[in-house]
């Protein structure tokens, strides 16, 4: 993992100094994936080892377990006597066009009513398939997105290359940072044991990568709360990544709960937001706003594909960024295959989620020795960039998940009892550990603790 490692450290400003990375064996795939899931995590790790150097003196040791690794980016949680709901909408997938290859992503209820808006209603897979085949990729890709949907056409790499888009965020540096002149002199709160405890995490993101990193913030001692809104769900990854956070509901479009948000704001710490790049501008809370409210912010943000270029508004998620920027092409050439293979987890959303916390504290040491707030970009576009760019990792197979990976307590979710499997980063002196186990969208208040 040593260049991807390398890499990351050189985006954040940490030092590029080796993580030991035990185990042996890859997640079976086109690109180094299991290679990028210890980088990333490793470097969140450091992220924390840094901030325990400046308050104690002390650097802790670190080590990632590349099996554990593996199997966190893509499901830690383990059911015992239920099961998660499933992942994917019935008729999200990919679909063969008059000219090549499309994703269509219809997960949330308003995202498929826009593709139907666009192909017609559809209750199943084949009636779908016999709608998008009428259509060249580029033609139903514009008109869903259009539409207000979200869909992509597989491109090669080198076509994304030359794409406008393309160029455009492979143009951008891997994490963007931006210091700010407001300041909130503090002190360090936390402990060894808890190296983020008094922090408050402010978490607007939804699916996986922003959760992904907020629930790494808690494992280290955040006080997290997530922020939906009404009637909002994804209940295939909910019981994954609420592990350790409080979920309330606010609605930023009435004004009572424009005021109960902007408290909790103020009080903030760290913002995690991943809607995308001009919907907080639309609310009203631009960057300029969340400043004012919060001077000394540190404020992180995600989008899909990136900070520039014409499509810097466009919605996406991890399915659909592969597509896009060749990732789908190169594993279904990789694989022999005859339609798009994917990477065999979604990397690039667990990548840039611990990406995202480790900017955080980065940012966070730094304002308990400046007292000034930063904000820190980042997107699953050139976090692709970085993992193709990189090139095939090791071939080797991991050996098999067994009951031994599973941690020893039993925890109560929303849903029934589970267990997670054992964290796959070790920082000597601070365990990863979570005060509160997976829970339901809106189950809390929306106050701090």
């Amino acid at each position: 993992m040593t260049d991807l490692l390398t890499s990351i450290q050189a985006a954040l400003g940490l030092p590029a100094t080796a993580i030991p990375c035990t185990g042996e064996g890859a997640l079976p795939s086109a690109f180094a994936v299991t290679e990028l899931a210890c980088a990333s995590i490793g470097a969140a790790g450091q992220a924390v080892s840094e901030l325990l150097r400046q308050h104690t003196g002390r650097s802790p040791a670190l080590e990632v377990d590349r099996r554990l690794a593996s199997f966190w980016f893509a499901r830690s949680i383990r059911p015992i006597g239920w099961n998660v709901p499933p992942l994917w909408d019935p008729i999200a997938g990919d679909y063969a066009t008059k000219d090549g290859w499309i994703r269509l992503h219809t997960n949330a209820p308003h995202h498929r009513a826009a593709t139907e808006t666009v192909l017609g209603a559809c209750t199943d897979r084949i009636a779908m398939a016999a709608k998008v085949g009428r259509w060249t990729a580029s033609e139903l890709e514009h008109a869903v997105v259009d539409a207000g949907g979200c869909a992509a056409q597989m491109r090669t790499w080198p076509a994304w290359q030359s794409h406008p888009q393309g160029l455009a965020v492979n143009a951008e540096p891997l994490v963007h940072v931006q210091a700010h002149p407001g300041e909130r002199p503090g002190t360090w709160q936390g402990s060894i044991a808890q190296p983020l405890a008094g922090i408050k995490v402010l978490d607007l993101t939804r699916v996986l990568a922003g959760p992904i990193a907020s629930r790494f913030l808690a494992g280290v001692g955040a006080d997290v709360l997530r922020i939906d809104p009404p009637h909002w769900n994804e209940p295939g990854v909910i019981p994954e990544v609420t592990l350790g956070k409080r979920c309330a509901c606010l609605d930023l479009r009435n004004p009572d709960e424009r005021r109960v948000f902007e408290s909790l704001l103020k009080d903030a710490d760290i913002l995690l937001h991943g809607y995308r790049a001009d919907a907080l501008d639309q609310l009203g809370y631009g960057s300029d706003e969340r400043q004012a409210l919060a001077p000394g912010l540190i404020d992180v943000s995600l989008n899909a594909y990136g900070w520039n270029g014409p499509w810097r508004n466009r919605r996406g998620f991890d399915s659909l960024v592969q597509m896009s920027c060749g990732i789908a092409d190169a594993g279904m050439r990789y694989t022999h295959a005859d339609n798009p293979t994917p990477l065999p987890v979604q990397a690039l959303d667990h990548a840039t989620g611990y990406l995202m916390a480790a900017s955080a504290i980065k940012a966070l040491t730094e304002r308990l020795a400046t007292g000034h707030g930063r904000s820190a970009r980042l997107s699953l576009a050139r976090t692709a960039k970085l993992l193709i760019e990189h090139g095939p990792g090791t071939q080797a197979p991991l050996r098999a998940e067994d009951t031994d990976d599973h941690g020893l307590l039993v925890e109560q979710t929303a849903w029934g009892p589970a267990h997670r499997l054992q964290v796959p980063l070790k920082i000597s002196g601070s365990p990863l550990q979570w005060a509160l186990p997976a829970t339901e969208l809106g189950s809390h208040r929306p106050q701090w603790r």
